[in-house]
C-alpha cells in the first residue's frame, strides 16, 4: 500500500484500540442503548446541516447504518455492559476479519487462499480457548457471544462498504448516523426505561461527556472515514486483516486505564487468535516455502 494509506491504517488502529476504553467508561455513565443513541446523534448533528448526502442509494445507506452502526454497536455496547472486558472485546471483535473474508468470497467472489484457511483455523482455536475462559466465569459467556455477533455485523458492513465503492466517506458516515438514534432510543425506552434515560441525562458526568465525544468525534468520524476509504481502494482481504493490531492497542489501553488483566488461558487464546490473524495477513510471505502451501489452491 502507499505510505499515506499505511499511515491511515495505523491511525485507525490507534483510534479504534483506545475506543474500547471509551465504550467501557461510556456504559458506566449511560445505559448501553442510550449511549448508542447519543453517539450517533452527535455524529449526525450538526454536521448533517452542512454536508450533502453522499451519492449512494437510500437502500445502501440504510444497509450501512443497520450493519456498521446499529447491529455492531448495539451488540458490542450490551456485551461490555454485561461484563465483557474491554480489552478482550477488542480482540474477539477482530473475528470480523474472517467473517469478512468468507462473506467476500461468497458474495464478491474474492479468492480465499490457503493461508486464509490456515489463519482461520489457528484463530478459531484461540477463540475456543477464550470461550473456555467464558465458561469458567472469567468472561460472561453471553458477553463473548454478543461480541462475536457484533463482529459478524461489522463484517457485513464491510461488504456493504465495498459495494458502495468510491464515495465521500465523511458524507456517508454523517448521513449514515442519521438512522441509528431512533432505533437506539426505542431500544433504550423499551429495555432500559424512560426513568433511567432521564436520570442518566440529568445526572450526566464529565466521564460521560468525554466518552460520547470520543466515540462520536474520534472513533466514528475519523476512524470510519479512514477505514471506508481504505476499503474502497484496496481488496477486502488486504484491508480487513489490518485490524490485527487493534487488540494490541486495546489490551494495552485496558491494562493501563481500566486495570484489566488476562488469565493464563486468555493469554494463550489471545496469542493464538493474533497468530491466526497474522497468518491471514502475512501468510503469502510466511508460507511461500512451506511444502503444500507454495502453490495456490
Amino acid at each position: 500500500m502507499p505510505l499515506k494509506d499505511t499511515l491511515a491504517a495505523l491511525a485507525v488502529v490507534v483510534v479504534w484500540g483506545a475506543n474500547f476504553v471509551a465504550i467501557k467508561l461510556g456504559v458506566d455513565a449511560f445505559p448501553p442503548m442510550l449511549l448508542g443513541a447519543l453517539r450517533f446523534t452527535f455524529v449526525a448533528f450538526p454536521a448533517i446541516l452542512f454536508i450533502k448526502r453522499p451519492a449512494v442509494s437510500w437502500r445502501m445507506l440504510l444497509a450501512y447504518s443497520a450493519t456498521i452502526s446499529i447491529g455492531q454497536f448495539a451488540l458490542l455496547f450490551l456485551a461490555i455492559h454485561l461484563g465483557m472486558p474491554a480489552g478482550l472485546a477488542s480482540l474477539v471483535l477482530q473475528s470480523q476479519v474472517f467473517f469478512t473474508v468468507l462473506i467476500a468470497a461468497l458474495v464478491l467472489r474474492e479468492r480465499i487462499e490457503r493461508h486464509h484457511v490456515l489463519g482461520m483455523v489457528i484463530a478459531g482455536a484461540g477463540l475456543v480457548l477464550l470461550d473456555r475462559g467464558a465458561h469458567a466465569g472469567a468472561v460472561p459467556l453471553v458477553g463473548f457471544l454478543l461480541t462475536l455477533c457484533a463482529a459478524l455485523s461489522w463484517s457485513l458492513g464491510n461488504i456493504v462498504l465495498k459495494g458502495v465503492g468510491k464515495v465521500d466517506m465523511l458524507a456517508l458516515v454523517v448521513w449514515g448516523a442519521l438512522v441509528p438514534p431512533l432505533p437506539f432510543l426505542l431500544l433504550s425506552a423499551v429495555f432500559e426505561g424512560p426513568q433511567r434515560i432521564v436520570d442518566s441525562l440529568t445526572n450526566i458526568t464529565l466521564q460521560g461527556v468525554l466518552s460520547v465525544a470520543y466515540l462520536a468525534g474520534v472513533s466514528t468520524l475519523i476512524g470510519y472515514v479512514l477505514w471506508g476509504r481504505l476499503l474502497a481502494k484496496h481488496p477486502v482481504s488486504r484491508i480487513a486483516p489490518l485490524s490485527l493490531l487493534i487488540p494490541v492497542v486495546g489490551l494495552l489501553c485496558a491494562d493501563w486505564f481500566l486495570d484489566e488483566h488476562l488469565s493464563f488461558w486468555q493469554w494463550i487464546g489471545g496469542a493464538l487468535a493474533l497468530a491466526g490473524l497474522g497468518v491471514n495477513l502475512f501468510g503469502v510471505k510466511l508460507l511461500r516455502h512451506v511444502p503444500g502451501f507454495a502453490q495456490r489452491p
